[in-house]
């Protein structure tokens, strides 16, 4: 397992890329759509922050770990803590979502079948 993202939503997508290209020198890495919301990878190096376009008022934010095998980390988790998914996204990728212990959004995210 390894960190892979850091997730924010915000209310300007373009704003806010144009504001981490600027100021972190974080380049777009990629863009898909999912479940209605356009999501935008930026990156260098290992560090990646995901920007999700949210028009609502409550802002989440989220931990995502890469993992080699989503089910095992699944079999491991209490399944009363799964906040959604798992899903399987337009470009392949695998991902659920849990809940820590102090109410913290966790994704695990496995990148390759």
């Amino acid at each position: 397992m390894r960190f892979h993202h850091y997730g924010i939503e915000v209310n300007n997508l373009e704003e806010s890329i144009a504001f981490y290209k600027k100021h972190m020198g974080l380049p777009e890495e990629s863009r898909i759509f999912f479940m209605g919301e356009e999501l935008v990878f930026l990156a260098t190096n290992d560090f990646r922050i995901e920007l999700i376009s949210n028009q609502h008022e409550t802002k989440n934010h989220h931990l995502c770990f890469e993992v080699v095998d989503l089910n095992e980390v699944m079999n491991g988790f209490d399944s009363n803590k799964k906040i959604e998914g798992p899903y399987k996204l337009q470009n392949g990728w695998k991902t659920v979502f849990y809940e820590g212990p102090n109410q913290e959004v966790i994704e695990f995210l496995q990148v390759k079948p």
